[in-house]
């Protein structure tokens, strides 16, 4: 596809935006306006500069940005290319969010028993016995890990892997979002109370996943993630008697 640039009529500037804002909308309204799609290459920062009458420190941090949100990939030798890694991007910036609060905490633990709990029927519908082998597999290794960091990276690994029985990638990628946090929050648990407790907790999940068990599978998911609230709110007492 033709690299030649035609300035798009959408591409307004707001005066009150930086200069590398105005650009980067620019290119975005580029990409729109030329119908550019994953693997179309950019122009070149010099041709971008020229057209939209930018410094070339504004054009390098304007690609930065686009880089960041996963809209472009820089490649040697060929510049600006425009790929689809909306979700590895918002993982990056989602792991810098790591001063993060008790009380967040509290809303993650909420928002996954709302996911986990909630995901029932399509588990039930969708689960097959090399799934439940799977996280049979997944536990024992959690149970045979080196350390509470080495288990908290398998236990994650069975919550998506359990989350991708349902066959619902969006429940999948935000869960995996939230892997920084809920990682720690799985770490901590490790540090005090070691991993048999979560390996048991995993077994009776599987056992009743694996039996169809609707009361069994709702009760113990909720008591397991009912667990992780209980770090949370020791955490908050911890905090506040200081």
């Amino acid at each position: 596809m033709s690299n030649s640039i035609k300035s798009p009529n959408s591409a307004k500037p707001s005066s009150t935006q930086s200069a590398v804002d105005r650009l980067v909308q620019q290119i975005k309204d580029y990409i729109r306006s030329n119908a550019l799609s994953v693997g179309d290459s950019l122009p070149s920062e010099r041709e971008v500069g020229e057209k939209f009458s930018a410094a070339r420190n504004t054009v390098r941090e304007a690609f930065r940005i686009l880089k960041t949100y996963g809209v472009v990939e820089i490649k040697p030798k060929i510049g600006a290319v425009i790929v689809n890694r909306h979700l590895p991007a918002a993982l990056d910036l989602f792991s810098f969010q790591l001063a993060i609060s008790p009380e967040s905490f509290q809303d993650i633990q909420g928002f996954r028993r709302l996911i986990e709990v909630g995901s029932v029927d399509r588990l039930f519908k969708y689960v097959t016995d090399a799934d439940i082998q799977k996280l049979y597999d997944i536990n024992l290794a959690l149970l045979n890990a080196s350390g509470a960091k080495e288990g908290a990276e398998q236990d994650f690994i069975f919550h998506v892997s359990m989350l991708a029985i349902s066959r619902n990638n969006t429940v999948v990628d935000v869960f995996s979002m939230m892997k920084p946090m809920v990682s720690r929050l799985m770490e901590t648990g490790k540090e005090q109370d070691g991993l048999q407790k979560t390996y048991e907790h995993h077994q009776q999940i599987i056992d009743a996943l694996a039996a169809r068990d609707r009361l069994a599978f709702t009760y113990f998911m909720s008591a397991h993630l009912d667990q992780g609230m209980k770090y949370v709110r020791d955490s908050i007492e911890s905090k506040a008697s200081r």
